[in-house]
């Protein structure tokens, strides 16, 4: 199936998904362009990916003729039947996504991917495992994407609104670790997840975390104060602040010029 070319407004995913009659593909319809958006500057390198879930084998397809030949694709799934989906570029492990030795013995046989998508088992167990167990071997600049997140609703995948130990309410602490060189606070500690992670992009149904190595973030100023800081408003502290570095800068000015 040739799907290089866009068209219709579809990006080439899309039209891949729109024109497939090999080995069935189940996607929400707005994933395409979510996908295309982050993966297109990988397109034609030679690029590692791992995915959990083969299902039909219709997607490893899909991302074979999307990233080309170069491309090394590893893909996870607990049935052994999808083991014949296998090809010379194209490994899978059978195994279960919330199985901790298994996991950390497909992340010692292959490289660190530039690319995992979590599209396995959706509950809130196999979400997080694989998350806690192979976040950490993506790649510098990489990215981790686990979609279907909707299932963090559903009770029968284990989850429910606000429940705490849903993939979306165990997420939501990725937002407090990216900030946590601001916190100040004892409960908020800087981690590995603060050290790594450079963002965190949701999207109905799908997160996206991007993996970079960080530092403590710097703030500058350049240009001319043309008017005082304390002049505009901010909480009590902040506004006694400016009036005691401003205090001290004009003794050091003073001295300076010897007045």
């Amino acid at each position: 199936m040739d799907s290089k070319k866009e068209f219709f407004g579809m990006n080439q995913l899309h039209a891949y998904f729109k024109n497939n009659s090999d080995n069935c593909i189940d996607k929400w319809l707005h994933y395409f362009d979510i996908y295309d958006l982050w993966f297109r500057k990988y397109k034609d390198k030679p690029i590692t990916i791992l995915e959990i879930g083969v299902y039909q084998g219709g997607s490893l397809n899909m991302w074979r003729d999307y990233f080309g030949e170069k491309a090394q694709i590893y893909a996870i799934d607990i049935n052994p039947s999808c083991k014949q989906f296998e090809t010379e570029n194209t490994k899978i492990f059978i195994g279960s996504q919330e199985d901790r030795t298994f996991l950390q013995k497909v992340r010692s046989q292959i490289p660190k991917p530039d690319i995992i998508i979590d599209d396995g088992g959706h509950s809130m167990n196999q979400q997080i495992v694989s998350f806690e167990e192979l976040y950490g071997h993506v790649k510098e600049d990489g990215i981790y994407l686990c979609e279907d997140l909707h299932t963090s609703y559903w009770q029968i995948y284990g989850g429910g609104y606000k429940k705490s130990d849903s993939f979306i309410e165990y997420s939501k602490n990725f937002i407090d670790a990216i900030n946590a060189w601001h916190a100040g606070d004892d409960k908020l500690k800087i981690n590995e997840l603060t050290r790594s992670t450079y963002g965190l992009h949701y999207y109905p149904s799908m997160l996206i975390i991007q993996r970079k190595a960080m530092q403590k973030p710097v703030s500058r100023r350049k240009g001319k104060m043309i008017l005082p800081p304390e002049d505009f408003p901010a909480p009590r502290d902040k506004r006694r602040f400016f009036k005691n570095i401003n205090k001290i800068l004009n003794k050091k000015v003073k001295k300076f010029l010897g007045r």
